[in-house]
């Protein structure tokens, strides 16, 4: 079985972590292809979020009433090679930021296996599993997990998510 990690994650300052060069969601990725050999797919976008963490909620939430797919520096146009697609992000005004649906909306997900994970700061996966199940047509969308942003460099972190991928 081949897998795709399609994630997003922000570095900077950060709710209760302080500045990190890398995104907390991005060391989980980590971890994933670690336990299963997945392929990386970073939605890295052309226009990045604030550093700072207030202005970067209030971008998540222009996002969000807007409904809009950021525009991202490269994208994935074709998954038919693999059977799972983890995907995951930090979780903003309870969804995964909208530079992940930029990519979701471009992709085949029929026949697929998604796997949610998201880090948070206290609410957990949010919408993360209900929303990707109208956004990923034709997968079988399993329980997904969530880590908070505050614990990822754990080694707690690292176990459930090898407990969570097996």
């Amino acid at each position: 079985m081949k897998s795709l990690v399609i994630y997003f994650s922000r570095p900077g300052n950060n709710w209760a972590v302080g500045y990190i060069e890398k995104g907390n969601t991005e060391v989980i990725a980590e971890y994933i292809k670690e336990f299963t050999g997945a392929d990386l797919f970073k939605c890295d976008p052309v226009k990045p979020y604030s550093e700072d963490y207030m202005k970067c909620t209030e971008e998540a939430m222009a996002y969000k009433k807007a409904d809009a797919r950021p525009a991202l520096k490269a994208y994935i146009d074709d998954i038919s090679a693999y059977d799972t697609v983890y995907i995951g992000g930090p979780v903003y005004w309870g969804e995964l930021p909208y530079e992940v649906y930029t990519e979701l909306d471009r992709l085949d997900f029929h026949g697929k296996t998604v796997k949610p994970f998201a880090t948070h700061e206290g609410s957990g996966l949010g919408s993360v599993e209900s929303v990707l199940k109208r956004k990923c047509v034709g997968a079988n969308v399993k329980r997904g997990l969530a880590i908070q942003g505050s614990s990822v460099r754990s080694d707690l972190a690292k176990e459930q998510v090898k407990n969570w991928v097996e």
